[in-house]
């Protein structure tokens, strides 16, 4: 269970995909979710890279800088960029959206956590070339004092959709006394 705002986008994501694998970029509206538009970003994809293309307020203030044109991968720990590199691809190829539990990490301040939501689309083109992205705390932002993030960390990666279910876990039951699974 997520967010109920981070739950929110990924229904509109699937709304607006239809039958259709996943949406266009053309079928999103930013006008659909006003009140959380501060804090949901755009992604492109080219050369391995995933530049921001548009950033609402609360992204760009708490990394301290306007990002459009930056690497998303660079905001993230030097060890977790390849991870959600990977995440990124995988969300690409199953046409799912994938959610980031992370750190928000600031100097001299207890990290704040995050759900960061990276949903594909189609482009112009046609290609899965864009990612509709939340950034949706899910602590108390004041812990961070006003201080910018200097990165992220990943706590954990969901893949979402039927590709991506987890098999039941085994469970022990008893049976005339024993343990079995």
């Amino acid at each position: 269970m997520f967010h109920p705002s981070t739950e929110r986008l990924i229904d509109y994501w699937r709304t607006q995909a239809g039958a259709a694998r996943m949406p266009a970029r053309a079928d999103v509206d930013p006008g659909d979710f006003l009140d959380i538009l501060s804090q949901v970003f755009i992604l492109g994809r080219s050369a391995g890279r995933y530049p921001f293309r548009l950033t609402g307020g609360f992204v760009a203030d708490l990394h301290a800088r306007d990002l459009r044109g930056e690497d998303s991968l660079s905001l993230w720990a030097l060890s977790h960029r390849l991870e959600v590199k990977s995440a990124l691809e995988v969300a690409r190829r199953r046409a799912e959206p994938v959610v980031v539990t992370a750190d928000i990490r600031a100097h001299g301040v207890a990290s704040v956590g995050m759900e960061v939501l990276l949903a594909p689309m189609t482009g112009a083109s046609g290609e899965v070339d864009r990612f509709l992205g939340l950034y949706q705390p899910i602590a108390m932002m004041q812990r961070l004092m006003g201080r910018p993030a200097y990165e992220l960390g990943v706590r954990r990666i969901q893949a979402l959709g039927p590709n991506n279910a987890e098999a039941p876990r085994l469970r022990l039951a008893s049976l005339d006394g024993r343990l079995i699974a």
